[in-house]
């Protein structure tokens, strides 16, 4: 009997989280939204900084934060204020939202590499570790 009362508490709890979570049951890494922290790499060098993708100015352009220790792997690219999506892919970083300061592809695994400026060759992944000020 003992049983029989711990599979119904058991199956009350379950039914309750569902209602609780709109019918269905996910991780707390699952419901957090992907982070918009991003490493930048040159050179595959160890030095690296963040950039951090804001919120949606309009479709395909968002803020964008550089921090500041960027001009160490491109002079300049600490202007840029904002992501642009190009609708093949690539993501372009600019000051003023559409003259590119870097432009980025789709690499072979996660994350980007620019192709222009050509030199030096940059990496952009995603990483939620990384601090803006770093």
């Amino acid at each position: 009997m003992k049983t029989l009362s711990a599979l119904i508490g058991a199956a009350a709890l379950f039914g309750g989280v569902q209602l609780f979570h709109g019918g269905s049951v996910e991780s707390a890494a699952e419901e957090a939204t992907p982070s918009n922290t991003y490493r930048l790499v040159a050179n595959g060098d160890e030095d690296a900084c963040a950039v951090t993708r804001g919120a949606s100015v309009s479709d395909g352009l968002s803020l964008l934060t550089v921090a500041s220790n960027c001009r160490r792997l491109l002079p300049g690219i600490e202007q840029a204020k904002f992501w642009r999506d190009g609708q093949d892919g690539t993501v372009a970083f600019s000051a003023n939202g559409i003259d590119p300061i870097v432009t980025f592809a789709v690499a072979d695994g996660d994350g980007y590499e620019s192709y222009a400026p050509t030199l030096p060759l940059l990496s952009l992944a995603a990483d939620g570790n990384l601090k803006s000020g770093d």
